[in-house]
C-alpha cells in the first residue's frame, strides 16, 4: 500500500509541477528575453541570467521532490494509515478476534467503514454468546435425553425381568422352600460337625437363590407405594442403627448431616430399603473400612438424601450401566439387583436415584424426593 501511495504522490507532484511550469513558462521566457536584451554579453547581469537558466531544471526537480514528499505524507496520514487499520480490523474479524481497537482517523467515509466494522464485531460477539448459550442448552438437553434413554432402557429391562420372574418365581420358590426345609432337618440329624458345616453352606447359598427370586418378584410385581409425609432423618437414623449391627459396617465411621424434621412424600418401607442398600454398597465399595456421610436437606420443592463414601469411586465405564439389573462388579458376591431395585423403588415414590463421583474421591448417591 505504501508503494501505491508513493506512486500516487509522485503522479500528483508531477502534474502539479508540470502545470506550474506551463503556467509560469511564458512569463519566465519574456522576462529572460528582456533581461538578455538589456544586459550586454559578458556583463554581470548576463552571467547571472546564465546561472539562473542553469539552476532552473534543478529547482524544478527539487520542487517535484519536495512536493511529492508532502503529498505522500498527507495521503499516508489521511488515507494510508486508516486503510491499513481497516485492513487489520477486517483480518482480525476474519480470525474471529472481535476486540477491535477504536480508530478515528481517515475522514467521514473511513470513519463510517470503521464504525460499521465495530458494529459488525459487536453483533458477532453477541451472536457468539448466543451460540454458546444455545450450545450449552443443547448439551444439557442431550445429557437429559441420554439419562432418559438410559432410564427407559433400564425400565424396559426391568419390565422384561418382571415378566420372566412372574412366570418362574413361584415354580422356583416352592422347590426352594422344600429344599430349605429338608436342609433344616438334615442339619439337626447330621452326625459330624463337618457335615453340618457343609449343610450350613448349602443352606446359605439356597437362601441366596431365594433372595434373588424375591428380588425378581419385587421387580415384576411391585407393591403400590403409599405416599405420606415421612420424616426422612428419622428413617435414616433407624436404618443406620440397623445396618451398623452387621459385620459390613463394623469398621466404618458414619457421619450425619441431617436436617431435623425434614418431611418428604414417600413410603417408609421402600425408603428404608433404599437407604440400607446404599449403606451396604458403600461399605462393600470401601472394603469394610473408611467413612460414610449421610446428609439430608431441602432444595426448593425437592428433598435430597445423600450417601457419600470415601471409596475408590465409580469407574467411567461402569457409570452408564450402574442401575442395570444383574450388572455387578462384586465378582460373584452380588446379584446386581440392589441398585436396580433401589432405582425402581425411588421412581415408584415419584422420585429418582442418581450417582456421581466426589471430586476428592469416593462416590455419592442421591435420592431425590418431593416435599409435601
Amino acid at each position: 500500500m505504501k508503494w501505491r501511495i508513493a506512486s500516487v504522490a509522485f503522479l500528483l507532484a508531477s502534474l502539479t509541477t508540470g502545470l506550474s511550469w506551463l503556467t509560469l513558462q511564458p512569463v519566465l521566457i519574456q522576462l529572460v528575453e528582456v533581461v538578455r536584451r538589456l544586459a550586454p554579453p559578458g556583463s554581470p547581469e548576463a552571467e547571472t541570467l546564465s546561472r539562473v537558466r542553469g539552476f532552473l531544471p534543478f529547482a524544478l526537480g527539487l520542487d517535484l521532490l519536495l512536493l511529492g514528499a508532502l503529498v505522500y505524507f498527507i495521503l499516508d496520514f489521511t488515507v494510508g494509515r486508516p486503510l491499513r487499520s481497516t485492513e487489520a480490523a477486517v483480518e482480525q474479524l476474519g480470525r474471529l478476534e472481535l476486540d477491535l481497537a477504536p480508530v478515528s482517523q481517515g475522514g467521514p467515509l473511513l470513519s463510517r467503514i470503521q464504525s460499521a466494522l465495530n458494529r459488525m464485531a459487536e453483533a458477532l460477539r453477541l451472536e457468539q454468546a448466543k451460540t454458546r448459550s444455545q450450545l450449552e442448552a443443547l448439551q444439557q438437553a442431550n445429557a437429559r435425553l441420554s439419562r432418559a434413554q438410559t432410564e427407559l432402557v433400564s425400565a424396559e429391562r426391568l419390565a422384561t425381568v418382571g415378566k420372566l420372574a412372574a412366570g418362574v418365581a413361584h415354580e422356583v420358590g416352592n422347590p426352594l422352600a422344600g429344599i430349605l426345609g429338608y436342609l433344616s432337618l438334615a442339619r439337626m440329624r447330621a452326625p459330624t460337625p463337618e457335615l453340618k458345616d457343609y449343610l450350613q453352606r448349602i443352606d446359605h447359598e439356597v437362601q441366596r437363590i431365594d433372595g434373588i427370586v424375591r428380588g425378581l418378584l419385587d421387580l415384576g410385581r411391585p407393591k403400590p407405594a403409599t405416599l405420606t409425609p415421612v420424616d426422612v432423618s428419622q428413617v435414616v437414623e433407624t436404618c443406620v442403627k440397623l445396618v451398623r449391627a452387621g459385620p459390613e459396617l463394623s469398621q466404618v465411621k458414619v457421619d450425619f448431616a441431617l436436617e431435623p424434621g425434614l418431611l418428604a412424600r414417600a413410603d417408609a418401607g421402600p425408603l428404608s430399603q433404599i437407604v440400607i442398600n446404599l449403606m451396604l454398597n458403600a461399605a462393600q465399595a470401601m472394603g469394610g473400612e473408611g467413612g460414610v456421610r449421610v446428609s439430608t436437606r431441602r432444595e426448593g420443592s425437592e428433598v435430597r438424601l445423600e450417601v457419600e463414601d470415601t471409596g475408590p469411586g465409580i469407574p467411567a465405564d461402569v457409570m452408564p450401566r450402574l442401575f442395570e439389573p444383574f450388572f455387578t462388579t462384586k465378582e460373584g458376591k452380588g446379584t446386581g439387583l440392589g441398585l436396580a431395585v433401589s432405582m425402581h423403588l425411588a421412581q415408584s415414590m415419584g422420585g429418582r436415584l442418581t450417582a456421581e463421583n466426589v471430586p476428592g474421591g469416593g462416590a455419592r448417591f442421591c435420592v431425590h424426593l418431593t416435599a409435601p
